[in-house]
């Protein structure tokens, strides 16, 4: 468990708060780049770790995410004409770039030094893997542009897709990084004990921790077979990868990596990144199949309200869970991998009055090591960032070419072995 002024520490993450200052030394997924499809289109609004902020695409087709109200009267920037390579107040006329700086002031005289003293906070962005990523922290602590392999690798051999979530970040981490919950949570085929993680429900988890974070091994008996082997990687501070070219190809499936990055909105929203990314060069990811996993997973387009990222199935309206189906055919009787991830992290208990887990109440064993070892290393790293130091993992070229990985082992050789091959076959 952890103390409450610990819990405290990691779950804020406003300007200021340690957890805040830490997401702030790290370049941050702030939308997609199909939310800005047309250069001098219509700004979108974002929250990212408790500031409101706009984001344009201007005339030239760069990126801008600036403060979501103007400098001069305050007045709200979502209203602005974005024209002419900068976005324009519509009360008054004053005009700034992607970089903040004041273009024009047309209600003052002429010469006036308004324009020179003016400036819009504005923050600076790259595009990479279909998303528009953003650095928050200290310019001169700014570290190279985000290098992960799904970024690198061509468009048509990856999908990103993007869930809003009413969860503290750190609940919805912890669920990606826990294995254990897949044999009951996802057992949506009650009484089918064929699939691996229903033949042993209590893998060996083993952490091994490294320059970026960790990686982590879950090991399940397979029976004759051997054991079925599951190498995790988690991305500091909040991207994890799992292995899924097992299974894909149990199923006559594209080999992928599959993954996440949990992005703070606030203190009590997260948007969740959602990765799918080919494993083998020459085997792409169709669209049709990709879309076909995310209705799977809850999370496809006829799953969202219309116009947003929100899911239809939500604490409002239970999920829609089905008691009946809970009884005869699935463990929950919720639809969809990721609703039924939702249903749980955002119901967990509250504390302080606010929908965040009071980690002080835990029972944690064997199965949670990899929960233990993520928060003692972001403990570790808000003190690092408050001495000055760069944290584990804010450099993305010590994790560029890293892989999760599944399968089978057969007894008697070790998992490092059987799999070397595959995880050193990089893009």
């Amino acid at each position: 468990m952890l103390s409450v002024k610990d819990n405290e520490r990691l779950v804020r993450v406003g300007p200021g708060q340690p957890a805040g200052e830490l997401f702030r030394r790290y370049w941050q997924p702030a939308l997609l780049s199909s939310e800005l499809p047309e250069n001098d289109g219509e700004q979108v609004e974002v929250r990212l770790l408790g500031e409101d902020l706009i984001a344009f695409r201007d005339t030239n087709g760069k990126v801008g995410l600036v403060d979501a109200y103007c400098p001069h009267r305050r007045a709200p920037m979502f209203y602005a004409r974005n024209e002419e390579c900068g976005l324009r107040c519509v009360y008054h006329g004053w005009k700034f770039d992607v970089d903040g700086k004041c273009l024009e002031v047309p209600n003052e005289p002429a010469g006036s030094p308004m324009k020179d003293k003016a400036r819009m906070k504005a923050y600076p962005t790259f595009e990479g893997g279909g998303v528009v990523w953003t650095y928050m922290g200290p310019p001169e602590l700014k570290p190279p542009v985000p290098d992960y392999e799904w970024i690198r690798i061509p468009a048509t051999h990856r999908h990103i897709s993007k869930t809003w979530e009413h969860a503290n970040y750190l609940q919805a981490l912890e669920g990606g990084l826990d294995t254990s919950h897949s044999s009951f949570l996802h057992n949506n085929r009650m009484g089918d004990n064929r699939a691996l993680r229903q033949r042993d429900k209590s893998p060996q988890i083993d952490v091994y921790k490294t320059e970026y974070g960790y990686h982590y091994v879950s090991t399940r008996k397979a029976g004759e077979e051997g054991s079925y082997v599951r190498v995790y990687q988690y991305l500091m501070p909040a991207q994890a990868l799992r292995g899924g070219v097992y299974t894909a190809r149990e199923r006559n499936e594209p080999p992928k990596v599959d993954g996440h990055i949990w992005v703070p909105i606030d203190d009590t929203h997260t948007h969740v990144y959602n990765l799918m990314y080919a494993y083998d060069m020459s085997v792409p990811i169709p669209e049709e199949y990709a879309q076909e996993f995310e209705s799977f997973s809850g999370r496809g387009k006829e799953h969202l309200i219309p116009g947003t990222f929100k899911l239809r199935l939500n604490p409002s309206n239970k999920y829609m869970i089905d008691r009946q189906v809970q009884k005869t055919r699935t463990f929950t009787g919720i639809k969809g991998l990721n609703t039924q991830d939702f249903a749980l992290q955002e119901g967990m208990g509250s504390a302080n009055g606010e929908p965040i887990v009071d980690r002080s109440k835990e029972y944690l064993g064997t199965a949670d090591k990899a929960i233990i070892e993520m928060r003692k290393l972001m403990l570790e790293a808000t003190y690092d960032v408050e001495a000055g130091k760069r944290p584990r993992g804010a450099d993305t070229t010590e994790c560029r070419s890293v892989r999760p990985f599944d399968g089978i082992v057969p007894t008697g050789i070790e998992w490092r072995t059987a799999l070397q091959a595959e995880l050193n076959a990089k893009w």
